[in-house]
């Protein structure tokens, strides 16, 4: 495994040793002492399953309180995933940086504590599968919309978004209370 450069300082992208030949593949999706000395920490309490169609939109979420930290990885089809920094007083505050992750490649990014993250469905369907640090709670969860000009993500546009209504209406970044 090795790891990929990133431009916001805290998430980690990850590529793990694929091992294949024309019967298949085989590869380590998570082994803790090796994910720890390529900078992603755990423990990671709880594992997570979705499934989405082309063009859903995921984000932007977090969590509050000691937050969530996430690794994420695409185990069918692909997604443009997206983090955020948005811990105060960060330089890089505002700030988001995007990576495809899919099937092919098993790219995984973890995403640290104090960043919001989503994705985008490039595929006609998608399994995207995370480890947690934290267990969900609906009282931490929280969001800022996935098309904060402030933030400017670019989504991309050779797909129709199709976006939650949470995530549609969700408040801008600047008027959340982060702490």
């Amino acid at each position: 495994m090795r790891t990929l450069d990133t431009q916001l300082d805290g998430p980690v992208l990850l590529e793990p040793t694929l091992h294949g030949d024309a019967r298949g593949f085989f590869c380590e999706t998570f082994r803790e002492d090796v994910w720890a000395r390529h900078g992603v920490p755990g423990p990671f309490v709880q594992d997570n399953h979705s499934r989405s169609g082309r063009g859903v939109v995921r984000g932007m979420h977090f969590s509050t309180g000691e937050g969530q930290a996430k690794l994420v990885r695409c185990a069918r089809g692909a997604i443009r995933d997206v983090v955020a920094d948005i811990r105060p007083g960060s330089p890089t505050f505002g700030h988001w940086e995007g990576f495809t992750l899919d099937d092919e490649t098993m790219h995984q990014l973890y995403v640290p504590t104090g960043f919001a993250h989503g994705f985008c469905v490039l595929s006609e369907l998608a399994d995207v599968v995370y480890k947690v640090s934290s267990y969900y709670s609906a009282d931490t969860e929280r969001g800022f919309r996935y098309d904060d000009p402030d933030v400017g993500i670019a989504w991309p546009g050779d797909v129709e978004l199709r976006v939650s209504e949470r995530d549609r209406t969700a408040p801008l970044l600047r008027e959340l209370q982060l702490r």
